[in-house]
């Protein structure tokens, strides 16, 4: 850490380090076997702390060397040169040599240690080439789900260059000596005597109670062979202090507790010691800390950083770069004239401009040595569209190229957008182009499988990432090695705010929660669990792969970085992350998943069976429907322009043309978004649009006056100062990172070059200072066409073919329940029908007929994909006939018990005409039938036969429970628990007539009218989700979320009024609320003042009820319903046989009466109906 290093200037540099220094020997002493972080839960100490304590010790240099990886080589050995150590590339790797003098050691441990550990260290370039090679067959060329080890043939074949340590007490010679088998150490030391020779060191460590005997017989082998001793101090940690941290972590990583004997444990010895302790400790052989000195002078080689290495794709040899040349000529060529004949021209350029352009980026391309990397890219997009899969029509500032257009990497035409090459590849700065594609989601795999077939398994990789210990984690992780109450840790955790985006450190956390300190106070070992999660926080956890980078080599990988292979996928991975595997000249390739490009791919599926072929790449950017309905705010489910922000932008802006579109996700951002009134104003007529400059008004035309792109900043600088597109991307840059020597030197060219067109010394500043404010966060005009023109293609399918843009949606938004009511709510107001879901008409997703969705059975909490597939299969056989027939059919193996209770929830058994809370009752019975049905499938075949063919009389009738009815609001909660909203009917609905005697608003009318001006309002709303947080002042809030007929909404109030209506508001309760709203650019912002329960409401309102019965039966039922007594007068009316009239009965008392009881009354047998008055 930057804290850890020592001040810059020399003078207070050597004074510090007197001061710190410990008593200095003449001797000098290297440590050779440091694990850092990268030594996945077993080392604790991060690369720049390694270096650090090397440069406070003044240490000429030091070796990490992690267990069985190379992850931090590169990184490592840049900070090291960095502040002036020399760094040693070591491994500490697993070798597995035979003749195990143990014995059966048990299964296997963590961390590879069932096999014995030696030290391999590069001495030169070959001796890296080869370590990066032997560990890399370490994970390739084991069988997966083996441990981590190389064996001694291995080790043999690739030893040239490298520098072996015996490994000590735990390595393969110790091991051996340990249980007394001389002879088998000695076998082992003379065969690595035979690979590494005069590179061979017997390695000593004195770790705390060290075995003497074991030190004494290794000297005593090492003398009788002539071979050097080396002493080493294995280090994990920073200091002894950090002794108890690192015990946790250890037991954190065995899936142990800090208790428990049965685990590995080391000593505080384990720490990085100075030279001065190493010196001191091996007094009687100093011959072994001298050698620690002369590896290090014999190590020549550290990992550098390279100039990329691009991989090719015609040809090799010294043809090749002409032969790509040559080919991306041909296609670019080839592939504008295609552009011509389907696309046409933009408007106001003629054919001549477009291959003169062509021909200008062909140039730049050719002289920074890219064709190939535009071949491969454009080879593996065509394999793509080929095959049917959703390519995205350009992404990033690639989408600037005319090239890239013509090879069909994008689909932008940059000369119709007025988009710049320069801005994505400069021929003023040697940078990596950088194609960052988007496929559908579903199908990428398919193209990573086809590049790498195309330039071979060995020559394409994945690439690693770290996942650390976060706050969170490490305090669930470090409570449970301490056996802590799962609650009390529970609870701690909670206390740490939860913020993806950003995650909070756990200093910070504890810093402000002042509960913190008060559970410390209260129990000791909360203290512990603190002081412990802290050190191990930000630790690596485990390795993973990125979601989307692929690199591709001219050569196998393993002979340009180390490789790594997940367990989860058998593809090499780079064991460099995403920014070291460049610095090593790597070649990256970004293969995104867009969801939105799945959803278009679904829709326009959806539609051909209407037999209407969309082509997305060809419909009219100037559609008149389209763009009324983004006029409106209609967007949920529309790319990039759903949030009520974005609503309330376009609401404003009315966009009627595509350049809209492209300034309106430039602009809404922190920042720019103040521009956006501007914007609309100028562009309504309301506001004038003010002049810049004569020269420039023109290229800021399109956006009404406003800088809005990086690309308007380079224009201007081309026309007033006479920059070249090259150089006003570098004035871009130098302005964005607003380096002042940088900036000094661009202003006065930028204000020389104004003066001589014409522009006095004060315009010119005044423009400059004006483009250093937008190039700070100005948007890349290149990306945000890309992506307004899949905006534009969401909204047009949404404003034309609203049934299959919708089931589109729903489908890949599946698991998001508050995205589907959003869905499902915008279906209501489009008039389209949301079929709840049915095992009969029902399928895994979200289909469409005429003007209706059918709900999707996997999108019921609770059912799997395999439980629905299997459904849909038994059914397209033959249709369900009843419930018997549905359970004599289905496999209770797949359709378990829970399985069948989420679809009776959920409603997707009400086809059979039972009732639910019956069903959900006689689940056994229903498993009972299926399971017999199922036993007796082979038998059943058997009795055909024998019967002659003789027909069953049918499945025998399943025999439900009988149980009461669930009232409407307990049978909607559980239904919204399985599917996630409301969706047969609402809990409201039933209060309809009395929430409009009360003047309740719904959630739309509400909302609309905050945003005509009001500020106050009375809802009513179902209780969907509560959570409670403290604000920055230490204060409760909480944060409520309510469901009406209308929609979803969210709702705060804090400390007064959470302690004084907490207890109203539990998920299920449906109740009326006052709040105060106000019209932020998010959305509309609710606090609510007070709340008051429904049904307490609803009875002060309701004057009457009437109960139409057929005979007196029920009577005692309905007695019982009636117990609190209110306002309400009661009647019963029974009706006589044959119509012959009516006799009402109004009863003397008067009771409380609501929607409520009336459902209840409902429910009982022989009612006939309940009405309010």
């Amino acid at each position: 850490m930057a804290s850890d290093r020592p001040p810059k200037d020399p003078v207070k540099r050597e004074a510090l380090a007197k001061a710190d220094a410990p008593v200095k020997s003449d001797r000098l002493f290297v440590h050779l076997r440091v694990h850092s972080a990268y030594s996945l839960l077993e080392g604790a100490l991060r690369v720049e702390k390694v270096v650090a304590h090397a440069v406070k010790d003044r240490a000429p240099a030091i070796a990490i060397a992690d267990t069985n990886n190379l992850f931090g080589a590169l990184e490592f050995a840049n900070k090291a040169t960095k502040d002036g150590v020399q760094p040693l590339i070591g491994c500490q790797i697993d070798v597995a040599f035979g003749g195990d003098p143990k014995g059966s050691r048990g299964g296997a441990r963590r961390g590879g240690v069932e096999h014995d550990p030696m030290v391999l260290i590069a001495a030169t370039q070959e001796g890296y080439e080869n370590l990066v090679r032997l560990i890399s067959r370490a994970y390739l060329d084991n069988p997966p789900g083996e441990s981590i080890r190389v064996g001694i043939d291995w080790v043999e074949e690739l030893s040239a260059g490298i520098i072996c340590l015996t490994g000590g007490p735990r390595g393969p010679i110790g091991v051996a000596l340990r249980f007394d088998h001389t002879d088998l150490a000695e076998d082992r030391l003379l065969r690595l005597k035979s690979i590494f020779g005069d590179r061979l060191y017997v390695e000593l460590e004195r770790i705390g109670n060290w075995d003497r005997r074991l030190e004494a017989a290794t000297i005593e082998l090492a003398y009788r062979h002539e071979l050097p001793l080396v002493a080493t101090n294995e280090a994990f940690f920073q200091g002894r202090d950090d002794f108890e941290a690192h015990d946790a972590l250890i037991a954190i990583a065995e899936g142990s507790v800090v208790a428990s004997d049965d685990r590995r444990r080391l000593s505080p010895d384990n720490h990085l010691k100075s030279q001065a302790e190493m010196v001191a400790l091996f007094a009687d052989l100093p011959e072994a800390i001298d050698n620690t000195v002369e590896i290090a002078m014999r190590c020549s080689y550290y990992p550098k950083k390279r100039k990329p290495i691009l991989p090719r794709f015609t040809g090799s040899g010294d043809d090749a770069e002409r032969a790509e040349a040559e080919e991306l000529r041909r296609q670019a060529r080839e592939g504008l004239e295609q552009r011509f004949s389907t696309a046409g021209l933009a408007v106001g350029f003629t054919e001549e401009q477009y291959r003169e352009r062509l021909e200008f980026e062909l140039g730049i391309i050719e002289r920074m040595k890219f064709p190939g990397y535009f071949l491969i890219v454009s080879d593996f997009i065509k394999w793509a569209k080929a095959h049917g899969i959703p390519v995205g029509p350009g992404r990033g500032s690639g989408a600037g190229s005319l090239v890239a257009y013509a090879l069909t990497i994008t689909d932008i035409d940059p000369l119709r957008f007025s988009l710049l090459f320069e801005r994505f590849l400069n021929p003023e700065r040697v940078s990596m182009p950088d194609f960052d594609v988007d496929f559908c989601q579903d199908r990428r795999e398919e193209v990573i499988r086809y590049v790498q077939e195309k330039y071979g398994r060995d020559q394409v990789g994945q690439i690693i990432t770290f996942g650390s210990l976060q706050a969170r984690a490490v305090l669930r992780d470090v409570g449970r090695v301490l056996q802590m109450p799962y609650g009390q840790v529970d609870r701690l955790c909670k206390m740490v705010p939860q913020n993806p985006a950003n995650p909070v450190k756990l200093k910070d956390a504890i810093e402000a929660e002042p509960r913190f300190a008060e559970e410390v106070e209260k129990e000791p070992i909360v203290g512990t669990l603190l002081d412990v999660a802290q050190k191990l926080e930000g630790l690596y956890r485990h390795a993973s792969t990125h979601a989307a980078g692929i690199v591709i080599g001219d050569r196998p990988l393993s002979e340009l970085v180390p490789m790594y292979r997940d367990p989860r996928s058998d593809m090499p991975v780079t064991q460099f992350n995403m920014k070291m595997v460049e610095e090593a000249g790597l070649v990256k390739f970004d293969f995104l998943g867009l969801k939105t490009l799945t959803v278009l791919n679904t829709a326009v599926k959806l539609i051909s069976r209407r037999g209407i072929d969309i082509d997305l790449g060809n419909l009219p950017l100037d559609d008149a429907k389209t763009y009324e309905m983004l006029s409106r705010g209609e967007t949920v489910g529309v790319f990039q322009v759903e949030s009520a922000g974005m609503r309330k932008a376009l609401i404003g802006m009315k966009p009627d043309r595509i350049e809209d579109i492209i300034a309106l996700v430039a602009l809404y951002r922190p920042g720019p978004m103040e521009n956006i009134p501007t914007y609309n104003a100028r562009k309504h007529g309301e506001e004038e649009i003010a002049s810049i400059h004569p020269m420039i008004d023109h290229l800021v035309k399109e956006t009404q006056g406003v800088i809005v792109y990086q690309e308007q900043v380079m224009q201007i600088a081309q026309v007033l100062s006479g920059y070249s597109l090259g150089e006003a991307d570098l004035l871009r840059r130098a302005m964005g990172k607003k380096i002042r020597a940088e900036m000094d030197a661009q202003r006065v060219r930028f204000v020389e070059g104004a003066m001589k067109n014409g522009l006095t010394k004060a315009q010119a500043d005044f423009i400059f200072d004006l483009l250093a404010k937008f190039a700070d966060y100005g948007f890349n005009k290149s990306h945000a066409a890309a992506y307004a023109v899949v905006s534009y293609q969401t909204a047009y399918l949404k404003a034309h073919y609203p049934v299959e843009f919708l089931a589109a949606s729903m489908t890949l938004d599946m698991s998001n329940t508050e995205k589907l009511a959003d869905f499902r709510q915008d279906a209501m107001r489009l008039g389209i029908e949301v079929v709840p879901p049915s095992v009969k008409t029902s399928y895994r997703t979200f289909e469409v007929d005429g003007n209706r969705i059918f709900h999707a059975l996997a999108a019921i909490k609770g059912v799997g994909e395999a439980a629905v597939d299997h459904i849909v299969a038994v059914r397209s056989e033959k249709q369900f006939e009843s419930l018997e027939d549905f359970a004599q059919r289905i496999d209770p193996k797949i359709v378990g018990k829970r399985v069948l209770e989420s679809l009776i929830l959920a409603g997707a058994l009400d086809c059979f005409g039972h009732d639910r809370a019956r069903l959900f009752a006689g689940v056994e019975a229903i498993m009972a039938a299926a399971a017999f049905a199922r036993s007796n499938s082979v038998s059943d075949q058997t009795d055909i036969f024998l019967m002659g063919g003789g027909q069953s009389a049918g499945p025998e009738a399943i025999r439900l429970p009988e149980t009461p009815p669930w009232l409407p609001a307990e049978r909607l909660h559980k239904e919204f628990l399985a599917i996630g909203f409301y969706l047969s009917a609402h809990p409201l609905d039933e209060y309809r007539s009395v929430l409009e005697k009360m003047r309740v608003q719904t959630w739309a009318d509400f909302s609309a009218a905050v945003k005509r001006g009001a500020t106050a309002g009375r809802l009513a709303g179902t209780v969907t989700s509560k959570q409670e947080r403290k604000t920055r002042t230490g204060n409760k809030m909480g944060i409520v979320m309510f469901s009406d007929r209308s929609g979803q909404y969210e709702a705060v109030m804090f400390s007064e009024t959470l302690a004084q209506y907490r207890d109203q508001l539990e998920p299920g309760r449906s109740v009326v609320l006052t709040v105060q709203a106000e019209d932020r650019p998010e959305g509309v912002n609710l606090r609510i003042q007070t709340v008051q329960s429904l049904e307490e409401e609803a009875s002060r309102v309701q004057k009457a009820m009437r109960i139409y019965l057929r005979d007196a039966k029920p009577l005692d039922a309905l007695a019982s319903q009636l117990t609190i007594r209110g306002d309400g007068q009661v009647s019963f009316i029974v009706l006589r046989p044959d119509a012959a009239g009516e006799v009402e009965v109004a009863l003397p008392e008067r009771y409380r009466i609501s929607p409520q009881v009336a459902s209840a009354m409902r429910a009982v047998p022989g009612v006939v109906e309940v009405e309010l008055v």
